[in-house]
């Protein structure tokens, strides 16, 4: 019997409401703070500053935002290909949306997408990736930290088709406070997603891959039957 992942470093991942899909979707929320990062200011403490060129730095939820508020400064790239047996899909992050751009450049950098999954997939609706239930994956993201990214919605983006969105934790969140190692492409407009999930990006090329991935077969929790891999995901530009 499958092993599904139900508890991730006390972040799980979520599913957004498909009031129109017939299977069975729920939204879940976490963590109690109130910040979101249209609030926030550019100062940085130099703490943080020198540990953003560490390899063993360990985010946590006290300086994440410190931390990719500097990486922010410091690595510019907004292009990724995320690589998968079904083909390629390219991708422009956002830069209005900068912590979260910063955080899928940091991970992409850190390999932490290698061999993780699309682990949730629903036909005409989204596909969301970025976790798995193998365990060296698992190893990964402790040794890269627990955190979660506030929610930055005001941008005027919208979740149309081919936006990148972030999920958000099931830990006790009314703040939707984002899980970071997580993400979903949507594969139509659905804006009523608008307001509760940041959109970080959107699909430059590669919109036929991930309409391939969402007809896979999948069982009753939307999970592929036959596994979905994310081989890397690559810095483009």
């Amino acid at each position: 019997m499958r092993f599904y992942l139900l508890v991730v470093l006390s972040l799980t991942i979520i599913g957004c409401e498909d009031k129109q899909s017939s299977k069975k979707s729920s939204t879940v929320i976490t963590n109690s703070k109130t910040e979101t990062i249209e609030n926030r200011t550019d100062t940085v403490s130099t703490t943080t500053k020198s540990t953003t060129s560490k390899d063993n730095f360990l985010l946590t939820e006290e300086n994440a935002m410190e931390f990719f508020l500097q990486y922010d400064k410091e690595h510019k790239e907004n292009k990724v290909r995320i690589v998968t047996d079904f083909g390629n899909i390219d991708i422009e992050l956002f830069d209005e949306t900068k912590f979260h751009r910063s955080n899928f450049i940091y991970l992409a950098k850190k390999k932490y997408f290698d061999n993780t999954q699309f682990y949730r997939v629903i036909e005409n609706y989204i596909i969301q990736g970025g976790s798995t239930d193998d365990r060296d994956v698992m190893r990964k993201r402790r040794y890269i930290g627990k955190y979660l990214l506030p929610t930055d919605t005001k941008r005027g983006f919208h979740h149309d088709r081919g936006v990148i969105s972030m999920p958000s934790s099931e830990i006790d969140n009314p703040y939707k406070l984002a899980s970071p190692y997580e993400f979903f492409i949507m594969l139509r407009d659905v804006h009523e997603l608008d307001g509760d999930y940041t959109i970080f990006g959107k699909v430059i090329r590669g919109m036929e891959v991930a309409d391939k991935i969402a007809n896979v077969e999948t069982d009753d929790a939307d999970w592929p039957l036959q596994n979905v891999y994310i081989k890397t995901v690559e810095i483009l530009d």
